[in-house]
């Protein structure tokens, strides 16, 4: 076991029917304006190829991808950057929080609110990031691939993976930063379907909330995604 938060998962499965889809195409149409800007051509850049299959698999239109495309060749003006944010919630749970946005005030003030209304707080840089990792991560389906549990254990054990888990239907693979491509691509030359593939902080060792303080704590990470400008919220919480 890897010491994958339950919150990962959770939000994932929260994404595939996620209903506010204004919301999220917002999000991913950031991610891929952010991920051209260093270079157009998905063959050639693996975060945009990655950026524009997540916006598909969500359905999102093919002009909102070509107008974040354009934003990125400075054709629509856009000043979006990337910004990482921590804090600690009810419990003790360390929070890091990956936003992309145009305007810094506004995005930290929405996150304090958030924990502030929760029982959080904001923490300053490098008081949470210690004690995660960055790592790829890519979750396949057992029910989207006819290969069984076995055969593809064996296929992500060939693939250079560094570690996986079962969690529920979902395989979880993890990679190093520089492997997930190699990887990514490995699945997809076997004929493995994955849900998505990307970049993580995964914590390097789990903490166990008390029971008293669980609600609380979901409650404030479901505010945190939900807010515009936050594309990712990972936890070390289980």
């Amino acid at each position: 076991m890897s010491g994958h938060s339950k919150w990962a998962t959770t939000k994932h499965k929260k994404a595939i029917v996620d209903a506010r889809r204004s919301a999220s195409f917002t999000k991913l149409a950031n991610a891929v304006t952010i991920a051209a800007r260093s270079g157009g051509d998905p063959a050639m850049n693996f975060q945009l190829r990655l950026a524009i299959e997540k916006a598909k698999s969500a359905s999102m239109p093919k002009e909102n991808i070509e107008r974040a495309l354009r934003r990125a060749q400075g054709k629509l003006g856009s000043n979006i950057e990337e910004v990482i944010y921590e804090g600690y919630g009810p419990g003790g749970a360390a929070i890091i929080i990956s936003c992309l946005t145009n305007n810094r005030l506004r995005t930290v003030a929405a996150i304090r609110a958030v924990f502030n209304r929760h029982g959080g707080s904001l923490a300053e840089a490098g008081s949470v990031s210690y004690l995660f990792e960055k790592k790829g991560q890519i979750i396949i389906s057992q029910s989207a691939n006819q290969q069984s549990a076995d055969q593809l254990e064996e296929k992500i054990i060939e693939s250079g993976a560094d570690d996986f888990e079962q969690e529920d239907e979902d395989i979880i693979v993890y990679t190093g930063l520089n492997q997930l491509q190699s990887v990514t691509n490995f699945f997809q030359d076997a004929d493995i379907k994955i849900n998505s593939s990307g970049i993580i902080y995964q914590p390097k060792s789990a903490v166990s909330i008390p029971q008293d303080k669980q609600e609380s704590l979901n409650k404030l990470l479901e505010a945190l995604d939900d807010l515009d400008d936050v594309s990712e919220v990972f936890s070390n919480a289980v």
